[in-house]
């Protein structure tokens, strides 16, 4: 294994942030063949070959690192599922986690596509694409805006379909730019959006540390995540955004608004690969219907298990003048208090005749072509193989996972651990678990995303969760 003094490796290993990577490959590929691979890329800076240390033999796991995280993310890109050398099985590659991070995950593309930017205060959401897209193929740009004056902050987003690009834009936009990595999503707090308050850190005020490009960057929700708003406020309006983590169709979608009077569009956001982005824009032709399907169907369970998010979004009509606010609090109120003579919680809703029943619904939604089920192994069946799977956003139910990975043969069990969102499948034959593996990994089921790797054998009486990397 390729050795770099201790105090080289605690200070260059991170720097920058993103540069190095991950891959499990086969047990055969060398040191000098995984270098030759990879630099055509970038300039490589340290290959690694994890090995054990009793047999002194590959793990299947590396690291290589680059001298930039574009280098390291074009990489990632064009080498994940590659087969370096004949007979030998596509290696997967993800951007490492920092040495110093607390987290037991791989890093996601959502934390490497969206960069946050200090812009002037005049510029339109067209001047912010214009300004970045020599970088790199947008996906949208926000210009994060004063709730009250609906005035620019001299903030925005710009997120990119591929990593490389956010890294390349990074790297090379203006330093008066100060572009950084945003943080996740996941992470903003309920109550925040892009017309809240000022980011922590008061870039406003030419604070933080420049130096650091690819420090996450603690901020507010963007398009997709969108906060819960009182319906007394001047923020109920006729259009809605409806959340799931199931994969719902159009169709699906359409059926369930429409139970309510007075739906005039409704139409499922998708990527630009046709996939569902998990949301869908409603709208109505009266504050009120879109109130009572507000109330009757944010939290609604539809298919059971899956809880949906209903929240307005702006429709860009005018309540400002108090003739306009009392008009909808007019409205809200009555709709709220009547509810159309119907019971106030939202499992109340009871779906029209010609709604597609849960019975009737595919129980697996999914791209994979999944073979027919088989029966599970024996309970005390010897595990000869292990998949250790990484859900995203979170893990599926453990009766789907069994239905989906029994489904390749010889599946024993399926484990969660507890708080995280992981998970094992243990499977007595190992041609089994290398089908299961093969079909599954990166797909979706049911709304969730599935990295499935091989999982390292259990230690000899240790009760530590056995490390995957």
């Amino acid at each position: 294994m390729e050795e770099f003094p201790v105090k080289q490796v605690n200070e260059n290993l991170d720097d920058p942030p993103n540069s190095r990577l991950f891959a499990v490959t086969s047990r055969s590929l060398t040191e000098e063949q995984l270098r030759e691979s990879f630099s055509v890329f970038g300039d490589v800076q340290g290959v690694w070959v994890v090995k054990d240390k009793q047999t002194k033999e590959s793990k299947g796991i590396s690291y290589v690192k680059f001298a930039k995280s574009s280098q390291a993310c074009l990489a990632m890109e064009e080498m994940h599922g590659k087969v370096l050398v004949d007979g030998t099985k596509p290696i997967k590659v993800f951007i490492a986690q920092s040495r110093s991070s607390t987290r037991h995950r791989d890093v996601e593309d959502e934390e490497l596509t969206r960069i946050f930017v200090m812009i002037p205060k005049t510029f339109s959401e067209e001047d912010l694409k214009d300004t970045f897209k020599e970088y790199g193929d947008i996906e949208y740009c926000v210009i994060i805006k004063n709730k009250f004056t609906g005035e620019s902050k001299g903030l925005g987003y710009v997120r990119y379909y591929k990593p490389s690009q956010a890294a390349v834009a990074i790297e090379n936009c203006d330093k008066t730019y100060r572009a950084i990595l945003a943080e996740p999503r996941s992470k903003a707090t309920a109550t925040e959006d892009y017309s809240g308050q000022a980011p922590r850190g008061d870039y406003s005020s030419g604070g933080g540390d420049s130096t650091n490009q690819y420090a996450s960057f603690p901020m507010a929700s963007d398009p997709g995540n969108y906060p819960p708003i009182d319906y007394r406020s001047s923020d109920v309006t006729r259009c809605l955004m409806m959340s799931t983590r199931a994969a719902l169709t159009q169709e699906q979608i359409f059926a369930l608004f429409d139970i309510i009077p007075g739906m005039e569009y409704c139409e499922l956001q998708r990527d630009s690969y046709g996939m569902s982005k998990g949301h869908a824009l409603i709208r109505y032709g009266n504050l009120g219907s879109a109130v009572y399907a507000k109330e009757k169907l944010n939290g609604f369970e539809y298919p059971p298990g899956n809880r949906l998010g209903v929240n307005f979004v702006d429709d860009g009509e005018d309540r400002s003048s108090p003739v306009g606010r009392m008009a909808m609090q007019f409205v809200a109120t009555q709709m709220m208090s009547a509810a159309w003579n119907g019971p106030s919680g939202s499992q109340g809703m009871k779906p029209p005749p010609n709604f597609p029943p849960v019975s009737n619904m595919s129980r697996i939604q999914t791209d994979v072509n999944l073979p027919s089920l088989k029966k599970l192994a024996p309970p005390d069946s010897k595990a000869k193989e292990r998949l250790f799977v990484v859900f995203s956003p979170s893990p599926l139910p453990p009766d789907v996972l069994e239905d989906v990975f029994c489904r390749y043969g010889s599946l024993i069990e399926v484990h969660l651990v507890p708080g995280r969102k992981v998970g094992y499948m243990k499977y007595a034959e190992k041609q089994c678990a290398d089908e299961a593996l093969d079909a599954l990994h990166g797909r979706v089921i049911n709304g969730v995303k599935m990295k499935v790797m091989l999982a390292d054998p259990p230690r000899e009486e240790s009760h530590k969760r056995p490390r995957t990397y």
